[in-house]
């Protein structure tokens, strides 16, 4: 295991990363504050965020919050921040698109509070995982602010037009089943059971076929966007790159009876 915390000292501590067996786990770690960001610490998870992403020992991502608490969103009470307010916004924005274009399955471990960003946050996640006492809000429209961090973009996608609007203009706290059944949470387990589950989860990520699923994500992020036929062209281009890399293996581990091991090599 591998700590490779580092970066601005101001919010070293309040963002950690652990690297183990080819699973990032990165840790919100301002439990005093329900894990609220500050300008510092959004900046240190930005430059983890990439970090991850270039990295090649890591196959898999979770994101979470210390003790028992996800995040709070931004920390409304923290310091100032210097920067004109758009440029503060803009560089908030780029750390969302980082983590939503990720090509690293990223699993959110999700335990009490995800509110207004820290909510969207979990959203920006390829699968959300919660136990039966989180909360959720798009708690913006209460502090008389508009959706960000891709809220505005993520909610119609993920829950549909009509639930969206519910959430955005009415600011309700919601529980983990009321999540999962408008489709915020995949799956919900109870405190003594989720760090198993999610370290089993990111486990067979990380085994997974690196290149087929980048490739999944990034095709099922832009047919929401495309005809079909646009849609079917992006699938062929995919499966002549998978055709090359971990294709043949799992072929062959198939007709050998045999478990393939995908390690996403260019094979031409």
């Amino acid at each position: 295991m591998t700590d490779t915390t580092s970066g601005d000292p101001d919010a070293r501590d309040e963002v950690l990363l652990e690297v183990a067996a080819g699973v990032a786990t990165i840790t919100l770690n301002r439990p005093e504050r329900k894990n609220a960001m500050t300008a510092a610490s959004w900046a240190r998870l930005g430059e983890i965020v990439r970090e991850v992403r270039e990295d090649p020992a890591v196959r898999a991502v979770i994101l979470t919050g210390a003790d028992g608490e996800f995040c709070a969103g931004a920390d409304l009470g923290g310091p100032p921040d210097p920067r004109h307010p758009l440029t503060r916004m803009r560089s908030y924005s780029d750390l969302a698109v980082d983590l939503y274009e990720m090509p690293k399955p990223v699993v959110a471990r999700v335990d009490g509070v995800a509110a207004g960003a820290g909510c969207n946050l979990a959203l920006g996640c390829d699968l959300v995982v919660a136990t039966p006492r989180s909360r959720f809000s798009e708690i913006f429209v209460r502090r008389g602010l508009s959706l960000d961090f891709g809220g505005a973009w993520l909610l119609p996608r993920v829950v549909g037009m009509q639930q969206a609007k519910r959430l955005a203009l009415l600011g309700e706290i919601i529980d983990a089943a009321e999540a999962e059944r408008i489709g915020m949470v995949t799956w919900i387990r109870p405190e003594d059971e989720i760090d198993d589950f999610v370290a089993d989860l990111a486990s067979r990520l990380a085994a997974g076929p690196q290149t087929a699923m980048a490739l999944n994500k990034l095709m099922l992020h832009e047919g929401s966007n495309q005809e079909l036929r646009a849609a079917l062209d992006s699938e062929a281009r995919s499966q002549v790159i998978n055709f090359a890399t971990d294709a043949p293996a799992a072929k062959q581990a198939f007709l050998d009876k045999t478990e393939p091991v995908f390690e996403g090599r260019w094979r031409l």
